[in-house]
């Protein structure tokens, strides 16, 4: 049997953002990985650090989250490209939001637009990461740092000073289960008071010629996120888009893209909420996320190269952080943005943590 301080369920970018702050506190971590490898929402995604659009404490944790991307892309050489992000407005009550932005947050307003608009905005502080190698990158790192990692391994029960596996027990000073939408696998009814559910996203990997190299948000994105909500114009938007593309506004459209090193785009999303995750795909929601971003670029069609779906956790709050036993603590961010985020959330979930050890 083995002990160590910190014993983290779950090697998703939550669960290897509280062994990088661990480790550089001076702790002992083993990370316990179900999967051979990271294989859910932390390689599912944008690879989008989307700092500058987000709100309150998600804000503050994204603002440290951008400094520790930094320090980890430096350190394990991981691609990472500090171009920021345009938000292209294709309507001129999108463009006043992007007016009413520019005084909330540090934007440059520009006409500059990788796509046709009637204006846009540059963020400049956010970030974009190849999520197909980063959190892989991340872990391989931490084993360098003494990092011990468990993979393909289920986690059976979590106590107080133990964590059960199927390849023993390991006694810890602490535990963090950092496990997404799979909650409630380990704590049910925590996740039934927390109101968690699953959100399932169809995204879409396509064909592109061109360089675009800042990520690129749309007028459906400023219903999304936190920020754009302090302008009064997003109302307008919400009631245009509701109006005119009712079918987009029902599947929780984020018309968005970023661009892969390769020169492909992973394009996408659609939102579907749910506590469990039908099988079946739709084709109609590939077909909406094809067909508008085919519009947003200026081209008659697009080649698919993959599709896959994403699932995250989902809750009222954009944040849950729970102690379900003594020096156990639950750990999701349930809104999505776990890559923009979570670098930030995870060294105030160990402060408090540390303060019972």
């Amino acid at each position: 049997m083995t002990s160590v301080d910190l014993v983290v369920v779950g090697a998703g970018i939550v669960g290897l953002a509280h062994a990088w702050h661990a480790v550089q506190r001076g702790l002992s971590v083993t990370v316990v990985e179900r999967d051979e490898h990271a294989a859910g929402a932390s390689v599912r995604n944008f690879g989008h650090g989307c700092f500058t659009a987000q709100d309150g404490v998600a804000f503050e944790y994204a603002m440290t989250a951008r400094e520790e991307w930094l320090k980890l892309a430096a350190a394990a050489g991981f691609w990472l490209r500090e171009s920021g992000t345009v938000v292209v407005a294709r309507h001129d009550d999108e463009r006043a939001v992007l007016e009413e932005f520019a005084t909330v947050r540090e934007i440059q307003l520009t006409d500059d637009l990788p796509v046709d608009g009637v204006g846009g905005a540059l963020l400049p502080l956010d970030i974009r990461v190849n999520p197909r190698e980063a959190v892989h990158a991340i872990a391989a790192l931490l084993a360098e740092r003494g990092v011990t990692f468990h993979w393909s391994t289920n986690v059976l029960t979590v106590e107080p000073g133990l964590v059960r596996t199927t390849r023993g027990e390991i006694r810890c000073r602490a535990t963090v289960v950092a496990v997404g939408h799979d909650l409630d696998r380990f704590f049910p009814c925590l996740a039934e008071e927390r109101q968690v559910r699953r959100c399932q996203l169809r995204m879409l990997r396509v064909a592109h010629g061109g360089v675009i190299d800042p990520a690129v948000l749309t007028g459906f994105s400023m219903l999304r996120y936190d920020a754009f909500a302090r302008c009064p114009s997003t109302r307008k938007v919400r009631e245009r888009l509701t109006n005119d593309h009712p079918e987009l506004v029902e599947a929780g459209l984020n018309l968005m893209f970023t661009q892969l090193p390769d020169g492909s785009l992973t394009i996408g999303d659609t939102h579907h909420y749910s506590r469990t995750v039908d099988p079946y795909l739709p084709e109609h929601l590939d077909d909406l996320v094809l067909t508008e971003t085919a519009r947003l670029l200026g081209v008659p069609r697009l080649h698919v190269l993959e599709r896959w779906r994403g699932i995250y956790a989902s809750a009222p709050e954009p944040f849950l952080t729970a102690t379900p036993a003594p020096l156990i603590r639950a750990v999701s961010v349930t809104s999505g943005i776990g890559m923009t985020t979570a670098l930030g959330l995870a060294p105030a979930v160990l402060d408090d943590l540390l303060q019972e050890m």
